[in-house]
């Protein structure tokens, strides 16, 4: 009888809480809420998380220069670039095509860009990166997408552009430059390419 009376208590205490939640969704302003705060809460945990991956984060990234093509020069998209933390781990350089569908970023990627002059901005993508279709097929030397694939709608369709937008070059294998970097066997399957 007791334990019954405690999940009732609980279960009221969670729906006082999530009310001010619900009112927001209801009167349809949760979203755009929703839309400006993650760009301020992003930038906020990035530091932290770029404190703490900054080895790794050297280590994946040491090796971008070695994709650069035929005129030397490096192109390199990024999907869900948000407030652009891992620009300071892109070489000299390299010309970026940032993406992201979430405008509110503009800010902190300048800020970002700010602090690693090193780089050169091509442009920006407002976009879902599920619909790249601003960026020209077989374009780009590298494309870079971390914490991102969780979050988008169909992670088959961004890996088909992603695939779309790079620069076609044959290797010893047959497939494609950076296939390698983003295509685990079981993705492979569910888009009909050979594994890597």
């Amino acid at each position: 009888m007791e334990a019954s009376w405690l999940v009732v208590l609980l279960r009221t205490g969670v729906q006082v809480l999530a009310f001010p939640v619900y009112l927001l969704w209801y009167l349809g302003l949760w979203g755009p809420f929703c839309k400006k705060a993650f760009p301020h809460i992003m930038a906020w945990v990035a530091v932290t998380y770029n404190e703490k991956m900054s080895a790794k984060k050297k280590e994946l990234f040491s090796n971008l220069k070695d994709f650069a093509g035929p005129s030397g020069a490096l192109t390199l998209l990024e999907i869900g670039a948000g407030s652009g933390s891992n620009f300071e781990f892109y070489p000299a350089g390299c010309r970026l095509i940032c993406n992201d569908n979430n405008d509110n970023f503009s800010k902190f990627l300048d800020k970002s860009l700010s602090q690693n002059p090193h780089l050169q901005l091509e442009r920006r993508v407002i976009a879902p990166a599920e619909d790249l279709l601003q960026i020209p097929n077989a374009s780009v030397d590298v494309v870079v997408c971390t914490l991102v694939l969780c979050s988008v709608e169909s992670t088959d369709r961004v890996l088909n552009e992603v695939l779309r937008v790079l620069r076609p070059v044959s290797n010893s294998s047959g497939g494609r430059r950076g296939e390698a970097c983003f295509r685990p066997p079981h993705r492979c399957e569910a888009l009909k390419l050979p594994a890597v």
